[in-house]
């Protein structure tokens, strides 16, 4: 599917989605959290189906009404041989060391750039845990069976801390006792911080962070009562929100929550960096277009920020760098040469010197460009197009339905001049 863009002004209050970081850590806890857990607005992207059909595959009931959800569970009882998530990195990283929990083969399955990445993290750690596992030479399909037992272990989180969210539920799940998970060179410790939220408000057994290198689980018990817990606003599609408020608004984005753990509040540091024209109200936070001027950001601790930022970039006077490069690589594409080559359409010239990427702002041109099956790049492209001067195709662009379906209708609510196949997307 293409759609186009043509240059747009924006106006009006929008209400930012459901964090699909926040709702995939809620269906894992209310697997693993014995009784009833209803979940409140829920999301529907692609990677929250994933991980409401994993719990249910893995054991759990789940009744959904609206974007209410109730869950029932007695822990991880498998009625089914096989899981897939999807394109989730996320689900495939943290749901792994969960399936361990059973004494049942289970195989693992996912689909699109989640079959070419690494997953050799786990053929390396869950032995130590005594769980079988076979991969296809540390890639896609998995196949694992456990129970996974509690250890004093040593894992590198510098690829991804959703290897470490896995571990600390599973951890948890088992009943860890005076045990330790050591942790060399963690990044997007903020991630860890929503792991370790979601965890306590499911009652769950919080292990102590001893300043992100170790955590350590000691005797607690858990809360078997009812839960309840609300999926927060999303800051990850917030960020290309608030980005076209500075572009083509002025807009006001709803429902982010200026003290939440998620990695990618950061959008507001960046923004304020660009001498953005951003303002929080009571009612939200709103977005109008500015004097952009060129900053310097460190994205390593939150690399989704990415796509949001350079879409900023394009339009900021002199050049901007932002470090973190190398966690680019294995995203649902090389973000780093995907943004390159498409903004480079654009008339956008970015350059890569090691960590750091260099954008040179200026004027944005109309283009075909691709998302390269990438939902952040297509809706990065998308935003860039608002202040381009002719219009803008993007191909392949359902790739948005992964994290934020309601994208496009979101901007078209917003006045922005979008050419949808059909009058309403329902991705």
């Amino acid at each position: 599917m293409k759609i186009t863009i043509q240059p747009s002004q924006l106006k009006g209050i929008i209400q930012a989605p459901a964090s699909k970081s926040s709702m995939q850590r809620a269906c894992a806890a209310a697997l693993l959290s014995k009784g009833t857990s209803t979940i409140y607005n829920s999301g529907h992207s692609n990677d929250d189906k994933a991980a409401l059909d994993i719990i249910q595959k893995l054991g759990a009931k789940v009744e959904v009404e609206g974007s209410e959800l109730k869950v029932e569970s007695s822990g991880v009882n498998p009625i089914a041989n096989e899981i897939n998530c999807d394109e989730s990195g996320l689900s495939i990283r943290m749901f792994t060391p969960i399936v361990a929990l059973s004494d049942k083969e289970i195989t693992i399955n996912g689909s699109g750039s989640l079959e070419s990445r690494p997953m050799d993290f786990f053929d390396d750690i869950l032995p130590l845990l005594g769980v079988k596992i076979k991969s296809n030479d540390g890639k896609l399909p998995l196949i694992v069976q456990g129970p996974l037992v509690p250890a004093n272990i040593e894992v590198d989180g510098s690829l991804s801390s959703q290897f470490l969210t896995g571990l600390l539920m599973a951890y948890s799940a088992a009943g860890a006792k005076e045990v330790s998970i050591k942790v060399k060179d963690l990044k997007s410790k903020p991630y860890i911080d929503l792991t370790l939220d979601v965890m306590k408000q499911f009652g769950m057994n919080v292990p102590e962070n001893k300043n992100y290198k170790e955590f350590v689980f000691h005797n607690e018990s858990t809360q078997d009562s009812p839960r309840q817990y609300t999926v927060e606003g999303d800051w990850s599609g917030g960020a290309f929100l608030l980005v076209a408020g500075t572009i083509a608004g002025s807009i006001t984005i709803r429902g982010l929550d200026l003290s939440s753990t998620q990695a990618d509040r950061k959008i507001m540091d960046a923004l304020m960096n660009a001498n953005a024209a951003i303002a929080m109200e009571a009612k939200g936070i709103q977005a109008h277009p500015g004097g952009l001027r060129g900053f310097e950001f460190d994205a390593t601790d939150c690399p989704d920020l990415f796509p949001p930022l350079v879409a900023l970039a394009s339009y900021c006077e002199g050049e901007t760098k932002i470090q973190g490069v190398r966690r680019l690589k294995h995203k649902e594409s090389n973000r780093a040469v995907t943004l390159q080559d498409e903004f480079d359409l654009m008339g956008v010239r970015i350059v890569i010197e090691d960590d750091t990427m260099i954008i040179h702002g200026g004027i944005v041109k109309g283009a075909d460009v691709h998302s390269h099956h990438d939902h952040r790049i297509a809706m990065a492209c998308a935003v860039a197009a608002l202040g381009a001067n002719s219009e803008t195709i993007i191909e392949e662009a359902y790739a948005v339905k992964k994290s934020y379906p309601d994208f496009y209708n979101d901007l078209k609510s917003l006045g922005a001049n979008v050419s949808l196949p059909f009058q309403n997307l329902n991705l």
